[in-house]
């Protein structure tokens, strides 16, 4: 699609915005802070459709956050705060700024180098920490992922994927340790450290936690759901049947 083309369809999409806003009930009433949980949703559903590799539902997911963006913009047009073009010009000139080998004169050797130049420049711009830009209601094992990633820009790191392994052995051993004292709070202190420093070790073998757990759990899901319709042909329920008889039809949702 053309450059022209592509405009004329974000300006229908900003033109329907104009129209349910004046016009529709629900849209009237719409906040910041009513749309928060629903723009959540369609994150997370969009983060679906991407791991199913569904692009059709890529698409119609992009154009659902799409729409919230350009709500958020509306709203604040009507409080005079931004409009879409102040988000816009926002993110352009945030862009170009923490892109200096692109639109300056700074040389870059590779993709790391890009991204401890940008936490330099994120400093530099007025932020204390380094780990301001990690949002606080992220899901704790993204947020550690991105703890991670963000203090790495800055040099503050491992050097090799062994000694990642070494702590993650480390903290399995003071789990072990806290286990037989049967302290809960330090069990779940050390469960935590056990955890951090499998996310940290994912990196390290460039797996993304959190789409690993989540293609998990689809598995999961897909050959318990198998063993309950097996269960079900056969004529028993699950609560009635043994470990063992469950476990037959567990191996033959594995082989499938």
């Amino acid at each position: 699609m053309s450059r022209p083309a592509q405009l004329a369809a974000f300006e229908r999409l900003l033109n329907i915005m104009d129209d349910l806003r004046a016009q529709c009930p629900w849209d009237k009433k719409q906040t910041l802070q009513s749309l928060r949980h629903l723009t959540i949703e369609e994150t997370y559903e969009l983060g679906d459709a991407i791991l199913d590799n569904d692009l059709q539902e890529v698409k119609k997911e992009l154009g659902d956050l799409l729409l919230h963006i350009v709500f958020y913009a509306k709203i604040g047009s009507e409080t005079g705060d931004f409009d879409i073009a102040d988000v816009c010009h926002e993110i352009c000139e945030k862009l170009i700024h923490r892109h200096p080998h692109i639109y300056g004169d700074v040389t870059v050797a590779d993709e790391e180098e890009v991204k401890q130049n940008w936490e330099k420049l994120k400093l530099k711009e007025g932020k204390k920490s380094v780990l301001e830009g990690v949002p606080r209601s992220l899901p704790a094992m993204v947020k550690a992922s991105r703890i991670q990633d963000k203090v790495k820009g800055v040099g503050f790191d491992w050097e090799q994927p062994e000694q990642v392994w070494e702590k993650v052995q480390e903290e399995l051993g003071e789990l072990q340790h806290e286990v037989a004292t049967a302290d809960h709070d330090r069990i779940e202190s050390e469960f935590g450290d056990v955890l951090f420093s499998m996310i940290n070790y994912a990196r390290f073998l460039n797996v993304n936690p959190e789409d690993a757990l989540e293609r998990t759990n689809k598995k999961f899901i897909k050959r318990f759901q198998h063993l309950e319709k097996r269960a079900t042909e056969t004529g028993k329920k699950l609560a009635d049947m043994t470990l063992a008889e469950m476990d037959v039809f567990w191996e033959e949702a594995k082989r499938m």
